[in-house]
């Protein structure tokens, strides 16, 4: 039972001034934030964190994207927080997301989906540790 997580509230959701509406949803959801800090990712930076997607056909637009703009990477701390985050934000597809999701109630599509989130206990510590113990 991991009580940690990591999320990226994305380009998107910063754009169409959702950060702070998804923010009070975490607290709301009585997740404690441990770290949060509010990036522009280099073409390095989101290469190297996506680097398991690169061989994919959306790898570069995914890239683009990540860069396109100021986002918002966060370590959570909750009781099984990998399976309750991803519960929160619901599926990738806001069309096929529940009603209540974050991704159902911000995000525009697939590709710009409002968030991220770790889909395991041992991804969610890489992905900390990819920004927020190393130097960015």
């Amino acid at each position: 039972m991991q009580n940690k997580t990591f999320a990226i509230i994305k380009p998107d959701a910063v754009e169409s001034n959702n950060l702070g509406k998804i923010i009070d949803i975490i607290i709301k959801n009585e997740f404690t934030i441990l770290n949060a800090r509010l990036i522009t990712m280099s073409v390095s930076q989101a290469e190297g964190f996506y680097a398991i997607h690169k061989e994919r056909p959306f790898f570069h637009d995914l890239v683009s994207f990540m860069c396109s703009g100021p986002c918002m990477v966060l370590e959570l701390e909750k009781p099984n927080a990998v399976k309750e985050w991803r519960s929160l934000i619901g599926s990738t597809d806001p069309n096929e997301a529940d009603d209540g999701t974050i991704r159902k109630d911000f995000a525009e599509s697939k590709e710009r989906n409002s968030v991220h989130g770790s889909d395991s206990d041992e991804n969610a510590s890489i992905e900390i540790n990819y920004f927020f113990k190393n130097e960015i």
